[in-house]
């Protein structure tokens, strides 16, 4: 048994999660060029070539920025919704798509990818889990808080890609204008330390041995603010739960391959 995990990139700038197996690869969001995804590739030593699937969270240019130049440089298919899809305007080149709806289950190789809806400003968003080979993968970022269905589709994971983006304090005493402030506060924007500490301390099943907090603000987060927060919140389960690790995602730089 072989699955990789590596985050490639997370964050405002751009988004690209890897996973794979010794048959299928796959990558989640496409928000980096082809030239800065297949450095971060070879980085982490993984090719930078043969992708199964492209899939796509939503529109946001921070999840779909690379992706004509990626899409057609792999000749991989692009997995994505249709309203999602409907919103992008498409290189006539591009071709090869499959859809898919929230709930349904569908096959990418050996990995069974579950799209699933998160409340975000975006025409249809999801995120996702993965499973193959008796393990599962959450990589859920770009939600505004944690609704009851993701509580339930994120139970099992054994490795967990979940958004911490901001510091509230920073973000209201920051750069951002007041309307986009707001946005990010609001329940169709980004979960903030706080209210991941409250999903990791109320709601999450400490199942992951591998735990990675994403989507970081570069200007309204610290890193070490969201570690502190997160394991504040995950300390009365670490008896009772058993080792885990808890690792950030960045935005300049890939995290490192997790492997089962």
């Amino acid at each position: 048994m072989s699955v990789r995990i590596c985050v490639l990139g997370s964050g405002s700038r751009g988004n690209c999660t890897l996973i794979a197996t010794e048959r299928t690869r796959l990558l989640v969001d496409a928000g980096f060029s082809k030239r800065e995804t297949a450095a971060r590739l070879r980085a982490v030593g993984e090719r930078a070539d043969r992708f199964d699937a492209i899939v796509i969270s939503h529109e946001h240019t921070d999840h779909i920025g690379g992706l004509r130049s990626l899409a057609l440089a792999l000749e991989a298919p692009i997995y994505i919704n249709r309203a999602t899809r409907e919103t992008i305007e498409w290189d006539p080149r591009l071709r090869r798509f499959e859809e898919f709806s929230a709930g349904r289950k569908f096959p990418v190789g050996d990995i069974e990818v579950t799209p699933f809806s998160v409340p975000h400003d975006a025409a249809d968003p999801v995120a996702f889990t993965c499973e193959t080979q008796g393990l599962k993968i959450g990589v859920v970022t770009d939600l505004g808080y944690v609704p009851e269905a993701v509580k339930q589709h994120v139970r099992g994971c054994h490795c967990l890609i979940f958004e911490s983006n901001h510091d509230l304090e920073m973000l209201k005493v920051g750069p951002y204008p007041w309307h986009v402030k707001q946005r990010v506060m609001s329940r169709h924007g980004h979960l903030s330390n706080l209210a991941t500490s409250e999903f990791l301390a109320d709601d999450y099943d400490g199942a992951a041995a591998v735990l990675v907090l994403a989507h970081l603000s570069e200007n309204n987060n610290h890193p070490e603010i969201a570690r502190m927060t997160a394991e504040e919140a995950l300390a009365s389960r670490a008896a009772s739960n058993g080792h885990f690790e808890l690792h950030l995602a960045s935005q300049s730089a890939p995290t490192r391959v997790f492997e089962f």
